[in-house]
């Protein structure tokens, strides 16, 4: 059934536990965003609810509140501790951001209301010991939840009483569709649910019919992207050998400022394109489905803290299904993918200013997806993306479906890029791009690999004790399998194109020492090895001991 409008209600009007206002006044939301002040008052009141909204648009607060005010409330009643709700989402990212949130949510009343994310792949007895405690909420995917529930390590048909998907569009694309219909016999026959979704696809509704109950749809008139006003969109034409230049041009002279995600269409590109940047020492970190879970979670929230600014990262559907074949590797050979994991959907990418699409994405929802990682919630942003020749009829369909739900004429602006002032750039883009062989690209994601691995959560507490060495925790690394050229990582004044000389001047000059090694006075270190020497005998100007102390201690010596 359709909602009518309600009136505009703040949250201490929605009859909130004082501790849940604490933890969302200490978050910083000071009014509920359209979908929360629609969804929690019909949620509350225990009706399902089948809520469509944009990506950004705060859909995991709006089921997040009341599930933990629905616990509060239960828990003066209840005489023993039992899991009251399940959250399913598709990918293990999106099952860190929520229980994220959660722990957020449930700050001021922790002891209360526990919740635990069981997505990870670990050995199930490991968390079948926190599950034996039962906690009040269980966040996992659905493959995940079905091994616990047929380990009988979690129980669900006494106790459960909320069931929420979230990213519900995405659920059966990732291969869920058998894991939920297991799921769901192991429910009770009564409980309240709720899908979340940024579209009303097929599968969404197959699964309001096996999931909701005389459910309220809760589809918000909006466009499936923030409005032009918010989110500008840029086109660039240009072919696969001059996107590199083009990219290292507008990174290196900071012609693109902020947070920064660069969408490609392959793995094997995201370490091309991160080898290619850090001939010039331009720090990136790469995520995509091949790392660790854990390691692309602590990947994405070294970025939402501002450890580095840009991120490479690979398109999901484009490694199944790879239609720009920019990976050198055999169509038969297939690689090993985390099936659970999930970049340009559901991640929560804070303050990212800039969406650059490196490869165009293969279709509207794609783009839909990784342009709403921008723009999120009342801040601005801008899309980026490159057309080679062959990525322009993909360009003008995703455009025709766009333009209408967006009520724009003309989308994409064009980015006005004058090739021909920045030959020199282009040069030198085409040695450092040609010199990343498909060699080095294997022994990179090899190396990656590796080091994540020996990253483990496990030190944590030795680098809390000893700050300075959280350095080798760092995901934007150099991986250093192409041979580095010094002289790239510096702009001489004569590349630098006439109307930008001023703008130039500005940029800092990349330092001399490795960016990843403790700041040393280099001067000094020298000065100290000089003295050290019996053959020194010079007389520095600005030192401040005289060349009579020097002889002094020379002698004493």
């Amino acid at each position: 059934m359709a909602c009518e409008d309600p009136k505009n209600l703040e949250f201490h009007e929605m009859e909130l536990d004082d501790r849940i206002l604490k933890a969302i006044a200490n978050l910083g939301w000071s009014h509920p965003t359209l979908i929360q002040e629609r969804a929690i008052p019909l949620l509350l009141e225990g009706k399902d609810v089948l809520m469509r909204a944009r990506t950004g648009t705060g859909k995991t607060g709006a089921f997040a509140i009341p599930v933990i005010q629905k616990i509060l409330y239960k828990k003066q009643f209840a005489r023993e501790q039992e899991v009251k709700a399940l959250i399913l989402a598709p990918s293990k990212e999106l099952c860190f951001q929520i229980h994220k949130n959660f722990l957020q949510l449930t700050s001021k009343c922790s002891r209360d209301v526990r919740c635990v994310d069981i997505s990870p792949q670990v050995d199930l007895s490991v968390q079948k010991a926190v599950l034996v405690e039962r906690p009040d909420v269980v966040i996992s995917t659905p493959a995940r939840a079905l091994a616990h529930l047929k380990a009988n390590s979690l129980t669900l048909k006494d106790s459960l009483e909320i069931l929420v998907i979230d990213e519900a569009d995405l659920v059966f694309s990732f291969g869920y569709e058998d894991d939920v219909k297991e799921v769901l016999k192991y429910m009770p026959k009564i409980y309240q649910a709720a899908l979340a979704s940024a579209t009303l696809s097929d599968e969404v509704i197959t699964l309001k019919k096996l999931v909701l109950r005389n459910a309220v749809i809760l589809k918000l008139e909006e466009p499936d992207l923030a409005p032009v006003s918010q989110l500008e969109h840029f086109i660039l034409y240009a072919e696969d050998n001059d996107k590199a230049a083009i990219l290292y041009t507008l990174l290196k002279l900071q012609l693109v400022r902020g947070k920064t995600i660069i969408f490609v269409n392959t793995v094997d590109k995201c370490y091309k394109l991160k080898l290619f940047l850090e001939q010039f020492r331009i720090a990136t970190c790469i995520l995509n489905s091949e790392l660790p879970a854990n390691i692309r979670c602590h990947a994405v929230s070294q970025f939402n803290r501002g450890t580095y600014d840009i991120i490479i990262a690979s398109d999901e559907k484009a490694l199944e299904d790879p239609v720009v074949d920019c990976s050198h590797q055999p169509k038969s050979k297939k690689r090993k993918i985390d099936k659970e994991s999930g970049v340009a959907r559901g991640i929560d990418f804070q303050f990212v200013s800039n969406v650059i699409n490196f490869d165009f994405p293969l279709d509207a929802a794609s783009y839909i997806h990784r342009a709403g990682r921008t723009a999120r919630g009342t801040n601005k942003g801008t899309a980026l993306s490159f057309v080679s020749v062959k990525e322009v009829k993909i360009k003008d369909e995703v455009e025709n479906q766009l333009k209408s739900s967006l009520s724009e004429n003309n989308l994409f602006k064009k980015y006005n890029f004058k090739m021909e002032l920045v030959e020199g750039f282009r040069y030198r883009a085409k040695d450092a791009w040609r010199a990343v062989t498909r060699i080095a690209v294997r022994e990179a994601r090899l190396k990656e690999i590796k080091q994540e691995i020996i990253n483990s959560e496990k030190l944590k507490g030795y680098f809390e004790e000893n700050p300075r060495d959280f350095i080798s925790l760092r995901h934007d690394k150099a991986l250093h399998t192409v041979k580095l050229q010094s002289h790239l990582a510096d702009v001489p004044s004569y590349l630098v194109p006439e109307p930008l000389k001023e703008f130039a001047e500005s940029i800092p000059k990349p330092k001399l020492q490795h960016p990843y090694q403790p700041k040393k006075n280099k001067f000094k270190r020298r000065l100290n090895a000089l003295k050290n020497n019996p053959l020194f005998n010079l007389q520095f100007s600005g030192f401040e001991e005289s060349e009579g102390s020097d002889s002094k201690k020379n002698k004493s010596k």
